[in-house]
């Protein structure tokens, strides 16, 4: 990746997160963008986010980035500055649930390793 493709990904993701916070705050507490990836010719980026909560939080965010991607694009359009303002695809970034995932699987087996044996002693 080029470093301008690089400085473009960052300064979006930048722009969405202040967006969606100042915005609606309230709404979009439990979301995270973690990356922004723009296409090489700055027409499309995939935005990906994280929810903390349950399965109906990720459908409720879903749900919004969907109904508000080209109000979130037209925002950053006007402060990322470019030829052509990129096409914003939203995907849910499962990375940090499996992270979660795992430390709750290696707890629960260090858990099982420390707790007392019941033994059958007569």
């Amino acid at each position: 990746m080029s470093l301008r493709i690089a400085r473009v990904s960052e300064l979006v993701k930048r722009e969405i997160g202040n967006y969606l916070t100042t915005r609606y705050g309230a709404e979009t507490v439990r979301w995270t963008i973690t990356s922004v990836e723009v296409s090489a010719d700055l027409r499309n980026a995939t935005v990906a986010y994280s929810v903390v909560g349950d399965e109906l939080c990720a459908r409720q965010a879903q749900q919004f980035f969907r109904k508000h991607a080209g109000e979130i694009r037209g925002v950053v359009s006007k402060y990322v500055v470019l030829k052509y303002s990129p096409k914003l695809q939203f995907v849910r970034d499962l990375g940090i649930e499996r992270g979660t995932r795992v430390m709750e699987i290696l707890d629960n087996l260090d858990d099982q390793s420390n707790s007392p044996q019941n033994s059958t002693d007569s």
